[in-house]
């Protein structure tokens, strides 16, 4: 449910983001489309200038023709010089507006260019940006996510904790329910007090473990007195546990025996013996040849022991199923780059710890020689001391002991 959590909001981001480039994309676009058509406007604007500027030359030179025509019939020595001067500053001036025109197309372009790499510029930038801005989603994302499981993992522990608690006060509810049902099993007969541990047995049983089924067998069936068949958090059927009980003052190893075949015919997985008396080699519960025996102030936490396994070994059979297309998908993990930077992760904290561990290591140590060294030189002092003084007043007259007895030796 996390991985679909987070790759719901990581999806809303992407198209969210997408969305957003997708605008701007398209504004960039049509800006391009407005400089393409500008820059197509002025084109014809300049082919336009141009035309009309030739046409504009050439009927300027046909009256200049005409009028030379003209003057040269008047007086054409006389005007010559003149009108070729006219015509060649005429041209000129010419030439100098049709540079100042091409110049001026040019810079056009030039502008035009620049706003092209200009718009390519800040294309790359709003790019770079929501890369930016996806790489710091994914930051909080995770960030988020880890401090989710965090107060999970807090919320389970305190949840646990409530568990233990709960757990211990029924373990002494039993203790003192199975105290005094023995007080009143004492005061009846033997048969009674038999009965009696066997509801009491089934009765905590059913209470402790409630998803469980147990049943008892009739009186006059052969078999032991209750079954307890294991389910799971799914209802499903993981295994049987079988419970004898015993309540005499006297223990007997055909009672092992008995049990044996009673769980090889009713196809059990665990054998429990609860009995009043332990034999003399088990002080408290233990296994004999194949079955487990107990107290009855023992078996509760023997049953759930005794479940956990059974739980534990239908799971180990369950993921034998489908072996393959599990190694298939366990190898994609371990190859995966998510892998390899997790356990890259791993062994850079694994190699920090390692060499500051290292580091405190050796600073103890030489602090540790240090001290040594300070200790034997205080205790060889003190040995001279004691020495001096015990050869001019003797051995008994003062305690220059500074350590114990057996340590004292290192002094003499």
């Amino acid at each position: 449910m996390e991985d679909a959590f987070a790759a719901d909001i990581e999806k809303e981001m992407r198209g969210k983001m997408e969305a957003e480039w997708r605008r701007r994309t398209d504004a960039l676009n049509q800006e391009k489309q407005q400089l393409a058509q500008k820059q197509q406007q002025l084109e014809q604007e300049r082919l336009k200038q141009s035309e009309d500027f030739s046409r504009k030359l050439q009927t300027e030179l046909q009256l200049e023709k005409r009028r030379l025509q003209e003057s040269l019939s008047e007086d054409i020595r006389r005007t010559m010089a003149a009108d070729f001067e006219n015509q060649l500053q005429l041209l000129k001036q010419s030439n100098h507006d049709n540079e100042e025109k091409l110049k001026e197309a040019r810079q056009k372009e030039l502008d035009f260019l620049r706003k092209e790499h200009e718009l390519k510029t800040k294309e790359e930038e709003l790019e770079l940006t929501l890369q930016k801005k996806m790489l710091e989603e994914r930051g909080h994302l995770s960030e988020k996510i880890r401090r989710e499981e965090a107060e999970r993992t807090a919320l389970r522990e305190t949840e646990f904790q409530m568990r233990l608690k709960e757990m211990e006060k029924q373990l002494d509810d039993q203790r003192k329910l199975a105290e005094e049902m023995k007080r009143k099993a004492e005061q009846g007969s033997m048969q009674l007090q038999g009965e009696v541990q066997e509801l009491a047995l089934e009765d905590m049983l059913r209470a402790a473990f409630p998803f469980d089924t147990v049943s008892e067998v009739g009186k006059g069936v052969k078999g032991a007195d209750c079954f307890q068949t294991v389910r799971n958090q799914f209802g499903q059927e993981c295994g049987k546990i079988i419970y004898e009980s015993k309540r005499t003052k006297e223990f007997s190893p055909q009672w092992v025996e008995k049990l044996k075949a009673d769980m090889r015919s009713q196809g059990a997985d665990v054998a429990v013996l609860v009995t009043q008396t332990m034999p003399r080699d088990l002080d408290r519960f233990g296994e004999r040849e194949g079955v487990w025996i107990c107290t009855f102030a023992e078996v509760k936490s023997l049953a759930y022991v005794l479940r956990a396994g059974v739980l534990k070994v239908f799971g180990v059979q369950k993921t034998q199923d489908n072996k393959g297309d599990k190694m298939h998908l366990l190898y994609h993990y371990l190859t995966s780059s998510e892998f390899a930077e997790q356990w890259k992760a791993i062994r850079e904290g694994f190699m920090a710890m390692k060499i500051s561990i290292q580091k405190e290591r050796d600073a103890m140590e030489k602090l540790w020689k240090a001290r040594e060294k300070q200790l034997e030189k205080v205790l060889l002092n003190a040995a001279h001391i004691k020495g001096s003084i015990e050869g001019i007043a003797g051995t008994d007259s003062v305690d220059l002991r500074l350590l114990e007895d057996a340590s004292e030796n290192y002094l003499d």
